[in-house]
């Protein structure tokens, strides 16, 4: 017993530090009914139509008998063992009654960065079973640190545009061969498939590695974060599916709305996210009122900020997402009672786990419960409005110290010559054009009143009081003598 202890405990270290595999779903196979404009294989009455200027890979399986075929300029035909095309005979074929033109659909729109032609795998190829855990959709695309699986026997066409420079991966896996080196992925380029399988302007780099921090490592797609948002929603002009509760979160890396709660936690240099994952599943969600409960957890980049509202830098921390399968006014309350468990849990084991601190947001169906969604917008908001209420004060305070003496003068400064701009719909007169292009600043070179109407006060006496005077030049003292 002892030994099968070891032995399950080594195997769950193995599997905690194994990255994780993420198969491409689409393919561009003869035999893939959904490749043909007609949702069927060509028949032997069949006239098979690739278009010529269509750059294209595709793997047969099995013969095939048509009565004609048109290839592409710039394609292959990947034949498997004792696969090939034979002449129609005119011998009878179930199922092919009429011959049409069966035309090959278009692959060049199956893009990288779409969250819904990936699916996760086991090492050996196989689905991961629905369970409890579910990703944000930006780590539904392979991750830095992820393995891509290619399945055997299949051929494929994938837009590889990006944001990044470069997109990291841990190895690919292509037609059963692995490359995990940069050397090997570099031979593979220089073959005459790699032009066919990838286009785009994206670059793949292998590095041969996983995650090197037990914490967990953030995923790396958020420079394509709106194309993975593009493609998940259908286009631009699609919105996201409206919620049942107040105020949906926003949960980093999710392209829509959610209700449940959202959980942040800060952690130190002893923090083990595989092992903290384990925790979670098998103390929480394995409870049976926890059902209906999916998580997801990872490590996610926040922005820290100034006034709340001045982006400066981003830190790390670790997100969780809780959804539960309520609906109506319950939606998200068994999501809020799994958090208020978590977050016991932390209170009490959090220094142990290496968790320093966390906090959650909530947003229910319930009334009462959907504003706790909003406190993060609450906060920003309030963040501009002390920021702002700051700076009026600060300039109220500086012309209060002006007014009262406290603040010395300026010096003279040069004469400043002001050039107005007209805005009307009628032109000046042209007398006016002539004279009127500007006029001395009156706040400089204008000798201030005295209290000797004999004696004239200099500059210099002026400044020497640390008092400015000017004359109003709307004023006329004409009138008040009259």
């Amino acid at each position: 017993m002892k030994r099968l202890f070891f032995l399950l405990s080594v195997l769950q270290l193995l599997a905690a530090a194994n990255a994780v595999y993420k198969q491409w779903i689409p393919n561009t196979n003869f035999e893939t009914a959904s490749n043909w404009d007609e949702g069927r294989v060509p028949c032997a009455r069949d006239a098979v139509h690739f278009e010529k200027n269509k750059i294209i890979s595709v793997f047969v399986r099995s013969p095939h008998a048509l009565k004609d075929m048109y290839l592409p300029l710039n394609g292959e035909l990947v034949l498997a063992s004792g696969a090939g095309f034979a002449a129609f005979d005119g011998s009878w074929d179930p199922g092919c009654d009429s011959g049409v033109i069966v035309r090959f659909a278009d692959a060049e729109h199956h893009a990288w960065f779409d969250p819904t032609l990936w699916q996760s795998v086991s090492p050996g190829g196989e689905l991961e079973p629905t369970g409890r855990i579910f990703s944000v959709d930006e780590e539904r695309v392979p991750c830095h640190y992820d393995d891509v699986i290619f399945q055997p026997e299949t051929s494929f066409r994938v837009n590889v545009d990006s944001s990044q420079q470069v997109i990291h991966l841990r190895s690919i896996s292509l037609m059963g061969q692995e490359l995990s080196s940069p050397e090997a992925w570099a031979e593979y380029l220089r073959g005459s498939s790699a032009p066919l399988q990838f286009h785009g302007n994206g670059s793949i780099q292998l590095t041969g590695t996983g995650c090197p921090d037990k914490s967990g490592c953030v995923c790396g797609n958020t420079l394509d974060g709106d194309r993975i948002c593009a493609a998940l929603l259908g286009g631009s002009g699609r919105q996201c599916p409206v919620q049942p509760c107040q105020s949906p979160l926003k949960p980093h890396g999710h392209c829509c709305g959610i209700c449940g709660v959202t959980i942040s936690l800060d952690f130190t240099p002893d923090f083990d996210l595989q092992k903290y994952r384990d925790r979670l599943v098998q103390a929480f969600l394995s409870q049976p009122k926890y059902a209906g409960m999916q998580m997801a957890i990872s490590k996610v980049h926040k922005a820290e900020t100034f006034l709340e509202f001045i982006p400066q830098s981003s830190t790390p921390f670790i997100q969780i997402v809780l959804i539960d399968d309520e609906v109506g006014a319950q939606t998200g309350t068994t999501a809020e009672q799994l958090a208020a468990d978590i977050m016991e849990d932390i209170e009490q084991h959090g220094e142990a786990l290496g968790i320093s601190s966390g906090k959650m947001e909530v947003a229910t169906g319930s009334a009462s419960n959907g504003q706790l969604g909003s406190r993060a917008a609450s906060r920003t908001a309030a963040g501009i409005v002390m920021g702002l209420l700051f700076i009026f004060l600060l300039l109220g305070g500086i012309f209060f110290l002006y007014r009262r003496g406290k603040l010395r003068s300026l010096p003279r400064l040069p004469t400043l010559r002001v050039t107005r701009t007209w805005n009307r719909i009628e032109d000046p007169t042209p007398s006016e054009q002539a004279s009127d292009k500007g006029f001395n600043n009156p706040m400089f070179y204008m000798e201030p009143p005295s209290a000797d109407p004999g004696e004239k006060m200099t500059q210099e006496t002026a400044l020497k009081d640390h008092q400015v005077f000017y004359i109003n030049p709307a004023y006329d003292a004409s009138e008040t003598e009259a």
